[in-house]
């Protein structure tokens, strides 16, 4: 992820996409820990995950919140949609993105609709085909997103005009 971006954590909102209670069997019982997913983003081009695990459910939270803190990247969003397609995987988890006109809303499930609310998304049609692991599709949903390029970086990085961009 080349875009990475530091960005004031006050302002980002945070979602737990998914909550996974892990038992582990001891000769003293059994113990429970937590794991939980979590997306934070400022509703304006900027998102990040984490993962945190621990024994009590808020503190596993905390941890994945903070944890998303930590490496969050800038998307680029072009009139509340995303600039072209992309088709991203992790695991066995495979996404497809696409732009869409305006009014059209967030078309994508659940792990996926987190991830595209936390970074500002209104418009997107989106598809998860294989896994629905939320881990691996929370994952390849922010790879989908780290791969997408605007036309003015696509014209700063080819060393040609805008409208060149468009012509071909």
């Amino acid at each position: 992820m080349a875009n990475r971006v530091n960005i004031n954590t006050e302002e980002l909102t945070e979602k737990l996409v998914a909550l996974n209670r892990v038992t582990k069997v001891t000769k003293g019982g059994r113990t429970f820990t937590f794991a939980a997913i979590v997306v934070v983003g400022d509703g304006n081009g900027v998102v990040g995950y984490g993962l945190g695990k621990a024994g009590e459910v808020s503190a596993a939270i905390a941890k994945g919140v903070e944890s998303a803190k930590k490496n969050l990247i800038r998307v680029p969003v072009l009139k509340g949609t995303i600039p072209h397609e992309q088709i991203a995987k992790y695991g066995g988890a495979r996404v497809l993105i696409r732009p869409a006109a305006p009014g059209t809303g967030v078309v994508a499930g659940g792990a996926m609709r987190a991830v595209f609310e936390s970074v500002g998304v209104k418009d997107v049609l989106a598809k998860s085909k294989g896994s629905s692991n939320p881990h691996n599709l929370v994952k390849a949903t922010v790879a989908a997103l780290a791969e997408l390029r605007d036309a003015n970086t696509i014209a700063a990085t080819r060393n040609i005009s805008l409208e060149k961009v468009f012509k071909g």
